[in-house]
């Protein structure tokens, strides 16, 4: 995969809309158990003690003390108990999608990790709890924070992007379009070119790239310009005015937006960053 196909994929994902079902610890019954069901969401089983089973597909597990669990959606699964020391676990329900597409449809993510710094996790999940049962503005927002930093976790070594993830002609398009305008960042590009490269309609192409990202083409567009003129700023003796002009962009337009970007000029940057590779 090339490095700006796979950068495009991992901004796309990172874009990922999640929202928390219920979250809670159980000392679950000996009642507990389903078989052969396929939810729409993710679950977290973070195990505490007690025994008992998972099957994901045609694996089964025998979760133990100090292991997390991921069940993703979309994928078929049965749970239940071994003995009479049921499983005593935090758990979650989860909703994590990149556009229509389930988060862990696109990512090689692990069914389960064991956790080696166990009172973090257990106070994570313990904020988790106590914030959605708030439901205040504030709270919404640790809970996203809460359950990200929980899928952050679980992906850590793990989060490659799936070997050829899309296959809506949708998305190969919007690639098509942002690899064009890769090849293309010393051009005065306009949403008409992407979206003809694209073979959209211009309105219909700025909806379903913002879809896609989470930003709007220009804006994206402007991100990869600046991420390049660093990039020349830390590596190149090119003069202010050529790394401008190899980003398509008037000198002061690039100045004032790179300070916005950054907040430094680039002359500011370039020094900083000067002084700061003379002392490493």
């Amino acid at each position: 995969m090339l490095k700006t196909e796979a950068d495009f994929l991992k901004k796309y994902i990172a874009n990922a809309q999640v929202d928390v079902l219920v979250a809670n610890r159980t000392k679950v019954p000996v009642s507990w158990g389903e078989t052969n069901f396929t939810p729409e969401f993710n679950k977290f089983y973070y195990i505490q003690s007690g025994t008992g089973f998972v099957k994901v597909g045609e694996q089964i597990y025998y979760p133990r003390s100090g292991e997390l669990y991921l069940l993703p959606a979309g994928l078929e699964q049965s749970y239940g108990i071994l003995t009479d020391d049921t499983f005593d676990k935090f758990w979650c329900h989860f909703l994590a999608k990149v556009g229509d597409t389930h988060l862990f449809d696109l990512v090689n993510a692990p069914l389960f990790i064991k956790v080696e710094e166990s009172t973090k996790l257990q106070k994570q999940f313990g904020q988790l709890i106590k914030h959605l049962e708030k439901n205040s503005l504030s709270s919404l927002f640790y809970v996203q924070s809460i359950i990200l930093e929980m899928i952050a976790f679980m992906l850590e070594g793990h989060d490659q992007v799936k070997s050829q993830p899309f296959s809506n002609p949708s998305f190969e398009n919007i690639e098509e379009a942002n690899q064009y305008a890769e090849r293309q960042l010393s051009e005065n590009i306009s949403i008409e070119d992407l979206a003809t490269v694209a073979g959209f309609h211009p309105n219909y192409f700025i909806q379903l790239f913002k879809q896609f990202t989470g930003t709007s083409p220009i804006r994206f567009l402007n991100q990869r310009r600046m991420e390049k003129a660093r990039n020349l700023l830390t590596t190149t003796n090119q003069t202010i005015s050529a790394i401008a002009d190899s980003v398509g962009m008037e000198v002061s337009y690039f100045s004032r937006m790179f300070r916005e970007q950054f907040g430094f000029t680039p002359s500011q940057y370039r020094d900083m960053m000067t002084k700061r590779n003379r002392h490493i």
